[in-house]
């Protein structure tokens, strides 16, 4: 057995597609276009940014969901949300929702907010066959309660999901086994991310730039790009001369069939049918 640690490669890189969704809302989709279908188990990933009202304030009224996850990160706005369970609440700046749909939920999102900078992320998280009829759960946390940590000279890790230096971040039973770490690196910032050898990944730079990979098969990610990761048990990322901010995220691969309509994601064509036969009539 060898005793050196694999260093994960950029394996590809990727710039995301305009677009819009819900009541009009402008944003960027980066997992889950033509050019990235997903990214097992990754369905989709968006980021939402604008100090223009009119690119937000329609929100995501009422939508059903069946079959997977969907990850809510907020930077910055204000984010009411609600559902036919009965549960409501506000994403502020810096928290975070990580919601299982399961069998069944409708629920929407709506800014609560008419002016200023409404900024974050969406990630749709696949659930294995045995958990997709499962019943609809929420976990959802507050900033102070996700911990921030240095992980080297300037160097600061957010610890949604995963564990770093021993640190675990709040969301937990999720079956994929995610990594979501919110990553600041000051200029020319050093940082090894260990990862599971297991786990699929990727970085999303949000702001600067950086270079990822060993030494020698370094790659420039820069704003608004995604780098696919290789395999591996570590990332080197090296940040720009402005420093950089980057999510890295990662999760156990599913390796089932998917079949997908819209807000359902199962295994097959018929449960799909099924979902919307039972979204028909009123059993989510």
């Amino acid at each position: 057995m060898s005793l050196t640690t694999r260093s994960r490669t950029i394996a590809r890189l990727q710039r995301g597609q305009e677009t819009r969704d819900g009541d009009g809302v402008k944003l960027t989709r980066i997992i889950g276009t033509p050019m990235l279908p997903a990214l097992d188990p990754f369905l989709m990933l968006d980021e939402f940014g604008s100090d223009e009202p009119t690119d937000y304030v329609g929100g995501f009224p009422d939508h059903p969901h069946r079959g997977f996850e969907t990850v809510s990160y907020m930077l910055a706005g204000r984010m009411r949300h609600g559902d036919n369970h009965g549960h409501s609440g506000v994403l502020g700046p810096g928290s975070v929702q990580w919601m299982s749909a399961g069998r069944g939920i409708v629920h929407s999102e709506m800014p609560e907010q008419e002016e200023g900078l409404m900024w974050g992320f969406q990630l749709w998280v696949n659930l294995p066959a045995s958990d997709k009829m499962k019943p609809a759960r929420y976990q959802e946390f507050a900033p102070e309660s996700l911990p921030v940590i240095t992980a080297g000279e300037g160097v600061q890790v957010k610890i949604i999901a995963g564990e770093l230096q021993g640190v675990r971040g709040p969301i937990e039973g999720v079956a994929t086994q995610p990594v979501y770490w919110d990553v600041t690196l000051a200029p020319g910032a050093r940082f090894t991310a260990p990862l599971p050898a297991t786990h699929q990944g990727f970085i999303y730079v949000f702001g600067g730039d950086l270079v990822a990979g060993p030494e020698d098969a370094r790659k420039p990610v820069g704003r608004s790009w995604l780098g696919v990761l290789g395999e591996g048990e570590e990332l080197e990322l090296v940040a720009g001369t402005e420093g950089a901010r980057l999510i890295l995220v990662a999760g156990v691969p599913l390796n089932e069939p998917v079949a997908r309509y819209g807000p359902f994601v199962m295994n097959t064509q018929e449960e799909i049918q099924q979902a919307f036969v039972d979204y028909r009539e009123g059993r989510f």
